[in-house]
């Protein structure tokens, strides 16, 4: 009988080795399953079990014995580490690979840039376009968009800071708003605490943003915004309007069909800046970092006016004289 016993443990023995040799093997063996190409996408659903996402696995032919991985995931104490997300293999790998890859959260990420200068239905459109974001605003007017963000302001123009923003496959619309109005409010708070200390007409950071978007559609050229920005400011000391084409744009909305006529600067509109004084009620783009801080921190510059003269760059000019001696050369001419 103790023979018996004896063998038994032996052999029981030796197929413990045995396994445990072929889950070494398994756990370090390239996973290739008949009829799948590379490479290939999947995905963790959030808050599945180990098993059930290592059957999903299965199904989607990135792994073969699933009831082994599921085993190597426990031996190494990483069962409950799995990350929800979307990922992506470009080639066949080893189990082990694959267990490292869903639990330090590998994922695929999706990407949007938010560009200066876009109006908030511009990036409405980006966003609602984004196949990698899951669509659950689509619904919500703009008055809704903005309670969910957490917004105290009645109008979403400008509150949304332009830049490249990166989150995993399947995340919502929502969070990304969130992020995208969180960082206008870290930017603009930072910018405003460190802004000039003397001579600025703004009473409230917003309506510092709201010069930002104006400078932000005035030029595309980067070094000119503090000038840009010290014309503005110039005119809004000594009382004079600012007189602007960006403002009495989207005053017209769909009006505008690409040409501004003499009619359209003399029709009021609360963003007509030739028909009203000050600044107009909201922003009127998504201003970039370099805008805001233009807005904060212009130039020490006299001059109340700007031309164009190609190339996206402005003459600018102290005195009306100068200024239509300027648009005589650089406008009339072409």
């Amino acid at each position: 009988m103790r023979r018996l016993l004896n063998r038994l443990f032996l052999l029981g023995l030796l197929a413990g080795f045995g396994f445990g040799g072929w889950l070494v093997w398994y756990g370090n063996q390239p996973m290739l399953m008949p009829g799948v190409t590379y490479p290939i996408d999947f995905t963790v659903q959030r808050g599945v079990a180990l098993k059930t996402a290592s059957d999903s696995l299965h199904r989607d032919g990135v792994l073969t014995q699933p009831w082994a991985f599921v085993l190597i995931a426990r031996l190494k104490g990483l069962s409950g580490e799995i990350k929800a997300g979307s990922y992506a293999l470009e080639h066949p790998v080893t189990p082990l690979a694959l267990l490292r890859k869903i639990t330090e959260g590998d994922t695929v990420l999706g990407k949007l840039a938010l560009i200066e200068g876009w109006s908030f239905q511009d990036m409405r459109r980006s966003v609602a376009a984004n196949p990698a974001l899951r669509h659950d605003t689509l619904a919500m007017s703009d008055a809704a968009l903005l309670q969910a963000v957490g917004a105290s302001e009645a109008h979403p123009e400008g509150l949304f800071f332009p830049d490249t923003y990166f989150f995993d496959r399947g995340s919502s619309e929502l969070a990304l708003y969130k992020r995208a109005y969180s960082a206008m409010q870290e930017n603009l708070k930072a910018q405003w605490a460190s802004r000039a200390p003397a001579g600025l007409p703004y009473r409230t950071p917003y309506e510092a943003l709201i010069m930002a978007s104006i400078i932000e559609k005035e030029t595309g050229a980067a070094e000119e915004r503090p000038q840009i920005a010290a014309v503005f400011v110039n005119r809004l000391r000594i009382g004079m309007r600012l007189q602007t084409d960006p403002t009495v744009i989207y005053g017209l909305g769909t009006r505008f069909d690409g040409n501004l006529r003499r009619d359209d600067l003399l029709a009021d509109t609360p963003y007509n800046t030739y028909t009203r004084g000050g600044l107009p009620p909201t922003p009127i783009a998504l201003p970039g970092l370099a805008a805001i801080q233009a807005a904060l921190h212009p130039d020490s510059s006299k001059a109340l006016y700007f031309v164009a003269k190609g190339s996206g760059r402005h003459v600018f000019s102290e005195t009306l004289d100068a200024h239509n001696r300027a648009v005589a050369r650089y406008q009339k001419g072409r």
